[in-house]
């Protein structure tokens, strides 16, 4: 057997090992897949929860600035303000590895319903 036969066994061995290798990981259950990701998504889930509970808290707050702003006959929407709180939301993201975009998303999203709810807080007051 000369070693251009060598080289062909060496090479069919090692493709054969990769893709056995890589067809078994491939062929884990629903189960099991869930098995093995359920601590991250457990994680995740208690991370979701404190987030809309921290959005909760800050949302009661605008409301109460959304009654101040009506009986000082100041209008709901700040653009200078809320160009600051982006601002600053984009530096502390980036600080978490979020890019701007995100970010800049997210603070609109927040901001949007922000402003619904001072519009809701200013026609009860």
């Amino acid at each position: 057997m000369g070693k251009g036969f060598l080289k062909y066994t060496l090479l069919l061995t090692t493709l054969c090992i990769i893709t056995c290798t890589s067809a078994s990981a491939q062929t884990k259950s629903a189960d099991e897949i869930n098995k093995e990701l359920s601590l991250s998504r457990k994680k995740i889930d208690s991370l979701d929860k404190l987030l809309i509970n921290v959005l909760g808290s800050r949302q009661r707050i605008v409301k109460e600035i959304g009654i101040y702003k009506k009986k000082n006959n100041i209008p709901p929407l700040q653009p200078a303000r809320f160009k600051q709180v982006v601002d600053k939301a984009i530096i502390a993201g980036q600080r978490e590895g979020l890019s701007a975009e995100f970010v800049t998303q997210l603070m609109n999203a927040i901001h949007d319903e922000s402003l619904r709810i001072e519009g809701d807080s200013t026609l009860k007051h």
